[in-house]
């Protein structure tokens, strides 16, 4: 492992791991213990950055929660991480709590799970604050929560404590996370994954707001993370972990411009870049669309909020063989337009014809044999793979319920789809939970296209997954839709993975088409403002890149 000294003389290291080791005993002692870390060792900072970065199941998270000692009683921690004159590792669940929230925080990865829906934001920062600032009363609890949300730049703070979360956006919980960190003006703030999943434009608001809180405190920050975009924008120094070893340290410019290791060359080479070659056209202009919107509106009624206009007065078409990606920040109406597509979704006005069948007008019969036509694949497999049955049930269901196979038939069909997306046949007996989330998504695209369809609807089906995951994933994605043939309306905020696969490109904002055109002219030479917004907001694999974009749209900004 290589390592750069950095020489501060003035300052003493404010957290010092020394040789981190973490063993999970499975199964009672039963099967082989687990090595998640073994000798991890650095020295943090005050006002630094330190990226901690591997694919999943290197142990990068693994070693933020030892710290924090949120391992469960499987884990046996050894080794040593002082936080000043404290020593972390041993310390009494009492002693810790005491610590947690005060002198080191942590930003978990997802918002929503981290937020309790039955109270507000402001009642929940308030909690915080008598848990850990015990000598302020109520008003100063009330002043200090809004002052919290200012910090983290979210508009109308005052107002924001009353609401609950799930009025928030996925940007605007995570500033929430944030500021419930901040709160106590810990020495050490962990963020793991903070920003995994947002848009592009809402992960650049997220990591300015972490940079300025971090100039404006001095928090030193361990960031967890499997996005090299985010550690060029934000780290100072980067530890790659594999397996549970580390295998390289390095300050992060020398490490993305001479990386020394093999594997985070593998790493970086994997990153999805803009500016793919160009490809021939896969569709005839001829041919009968597969997908066919027409001015379609779709409005939700609430109670108090009114009529919400979710996709206003919309045209598409997805032509055979050929991959249409629909982009856009969240709420702007991409993920509504997939499901209408589905049947899933009320048509206010407009018209929506799948695979030959309109909906809203073709009979109830005519409308499963469309939908027998079309595979889906969603964001999160573990969530869409049902946990009780073995991934070979997964996908034998649908060939079972609409393609009537059964027996020996049955079982060849599965296994001839397991090695279609690149899986052991023999793998058709295992369980979700025993498969990596790369494995996961193969399982799903499987399930997805096992009645070969003629419409794949893919709804953000590799944001959550690492790097050199995704790439294999897209990879083979590409491979299975140039075989089959399917039309995909494939729907992403990642423009970089929308120029690896997609021939057309349709950007969405506030539920209507802004842009529509040939990928790589919408990539390379956007016509609207907001199309051109999203490409200066997403992250590239370059530290010096990244700190050019940022002077210049805080030089325009001011």
């Amino acid at each position: 492992m290589r390592e750069q000294s950095v020489t501060r003389a003035d300052r003493e290291p404010v957290l010092t791991v020394r040789d981190l080791s973490v063993t999970f005993t499975v199964d009672e002692g039963r099967a082989p213990d687990v090595h998640a870390i073994s000798g991890l060792s650095f020295d943090l900072y005050p006002g630094e950055v330190l990226a901690v970065v591997g694919e999943s199941g290197s142990g990068k998270s693994v070693s933020s929660l030892a710290l924090l000692g949120l391992l469960p009683h499987t884990a046996t921690v050894t080794g040593s991480a002082r936080l000043g004159d404290l020593e972390l590792l041993g310390m009494s669940r009492r002693a810790l709590a005491e610590v947690r929230g005060r002198r080191i925080s942590m930003i978990f990865q997802d918002p929503s799970n981290s937020l309790d829906p039955v109270f507000t934001i402001g009642y929940q920062l308030r909690e915080v604050l008598r848990r850990h600032q015990p000598q302020l009363d109520r008003t100063q609890r009330q002043a200090r929560a809004a002052e919290l949300l200012a910090m983290v730049e979210l508009p109308d703070p005052e107002q924001r404590l009353r609401f609950y979360p799930h009025q928030l956006s996925g940007g605007q919980a995570q500033r929430v996370m944030i500021a419930m960190a901040l709160a106590s003006d810990p020495q050490v703030l962990v963020a793991d994954e903070p920003t995994t999943a947002l848009d592009v434009t809402v992960q650049q608001e997220v990591l300015d707001v972490l940079r300025r809180l971090q100039a404006r405190t001095g928090t030193a920050i361990v960031l967890i993370t499997h996005d090299m975009g985010v550690v060029a924008d934000l780290a100072d120094r980067v530890i790659v972990l594999r397996r549970g070893l580390p295998v390289e340290h390095a300050p992060v410019r020398e490490l993305f411009a001479a990386p020394a290791q093999d594997y985070t060359r593998t790493l970086l080479e994997a990153v999805p870049r803009l500016g793919a070659p160009a490809r021939p056209d896969p569709a005839d202009k001829r041919d009968r669309p597969v997908l066919d919107v027409v001015d379609l509106v779709v409005e939700y009624r609430g109670r108090r909020s009114g009529v919400v206009r979710a996709v206003d007065g919309v045209d598409l078409e997805v032509l055979p063989g050929e991959i249409v990606a629909l982009v856009g920040e969240s709420g702007s109406g991409k993920s509504t337009l997939g499901r209408c597509a589905l049947g899933l979704a009320p048509i206010t006005s407009g018209r929506v014809e799948v695979v030959g069948a309109v909906l809203g007008q073709a009979t109830p019969r005519a409308v499963r044999a469309a939908r027998r036509r079309i595979g889906v694949v969603f964001q999160n497999p573990a969530a869409t793979l049902n946990p009780r049955y073995t991934v070979g049930q997964s996908v034998a269901e649908p060939l079972a319920v609409h393609g009537g196979l059964r027996g020996e038939a049955l079982r060849r069909r599965v296994a001839q789809l397991f090695e279609q997306v690149e899986l052991p046949a023999a793998w058709a007996g295992r369980y979700p939970h025993e498969l990596s989330g790369g494995q996961q998504q193969r399982v799903s695209i499987a399930r997805a296209v096992s009645l070969d369809p003629e419409l794949l609807i893919a709804d953000e089906p590799t944001s959550a997954l690492d790097v050199s995951v995704q790439a294999t994933v897209l990879e083979l994605f590409a491979e299975v839709q140039a075989r089959l043939r399917f039309a995909c309306l494939f729907i992403s905020h990642d423009l970089a993975v929308v120029d690896t696969l997609a021939d057309r490109v349709a950007v969405m904002q506030h539920g209507r088409i802004v842009e529509l055109g040939e990928r790589s002219q919408v990539l390379s030479s956007p016509q609207d403002p907001y199309t051109r917004r999203l490409l200066d907001a997403a992250l590239v694999a370059d530290p010096d890149e990244q700190t050019r974009r940022r002077d210049l749209r805080l030089s325009q900004a001011s």
